[in-house]
């Protein structure tokens, strides 16, 4: 079966809702999902998946440190040609998912469009979007 990693920080609880949303999009299409908190991840194990989505909130205008190293390693630990997405939380400026985007693109991981960014906690609106976002990357990866 179809394995989908899912990696996330949330200082609040709204990037881990968006997750948790996105894990239920891709069990719907029969994916087996793995979702960890960053630092219950070894760089190894989810670049093991088949996708990766990786998300964290925004903090003075950019993603937090350990997501940017998690990043750089996943790709060193072979992820490179693997499907991925971002997405994350923030209050003001919201540029955290596509920075994580950007640099999961650098090193070779597809990253699905669009990159989900939610303003503060996430509404219903939101969590279907994060959903279908869970369905698509879990399509991608059972074609």
């Amino acid at each position: 079966m179809q394995k989908i990693a899912i990696v996330y920080l949330s200082t609040t609880g709204n990037t881990r809702a968006m997750a948790d949303a996105i894990a239920d999009g891709a069990r719907s299409r029969n994916v087996d999902v793995e979702i960890k908190s960053l630092y219950d991840w070894k760089p190894e194990e989810a670049a093991a998946a088949d996708a990766i989505a990786i998300g964290s909130p925004t903090f003075y205008y950019t993603m937090l440190p350990p997501i940017e190293k998690f990043v750089d390693k996943l790709v060193k630990a072979g992820a490179k040609g693997k499907d991925g997405a971002a997405f994350g939380s923030y209050g003001w400026s919201g540029e955290a998912p596509i920075m994580i985007a950007e640099k999961m693109r650098i090193g070779g991981i597809n990253v699905l469009d669009p990159v989900l960014r939610v303003q503060y906690k996430p509404n219903e609106k939101d969590l279907k979007e994060c959903y279908w976002l869970g369905k698509d990357l879990a399509e991608k990866i059972k074609k």
